[in-house]
């Protein structure tokens, strides 16, 4: 899809790669090392995701982290994607993050990805 910016990827920007995903450094990182896993084939979900496709996202992911943990050691991460715009997702191509977080990177890491709606994130 031409109006898609992960369609139009350049392939210098890949990090790691199989017949399914793409990953590349993320234009807007999170933390150093944020990274994008990117179907190949142009969907905007995971639950469009092919059998294929969601295990090529698992072993990039797999990938990605030993990649990172050699790099730069970080104590944990956040991986995971948003699923349609009520959900936060802005880019309609099914792309997983895997972000490096470090100890003490906030103030209190507590409830994680629960941060995405904040009055729910404490319990």
């Amino acid at each position: 899809m031409k109006s898609c910016p992960f369609c139009a990827l350049d392939a210098v920007r890949e990090v790691w790669g199989n017949d399914q995903v793409s990953a590349i450094r993320d234009a807007f990182p999170v933390s150093e090392g944020h990274t994008l896993i990117i179907t190949r084939r142009h969907i905007e979900t995971y639950f469009e995701a092919t059998d294929a496709e969601k295990a090529g996202i698992w072993r990039a992911v797999e990938a990605v982290k030993a990649d990172l943990d050699s790099a730069s050691s970080p104590d944990g991460y956040n991986v995971g994607f948003n699923a349609g715009r009520a959900a936060g997702q802005t880019v309609m191509h099914l792309h997983v993050h895997v972000i490096p977080r470090w100890d003490g990177d906030v103030v209190d890491p507590r409830g994680g990805i629960r941060g995405a709606v904040p009055h729910k994130m404490k319990y």
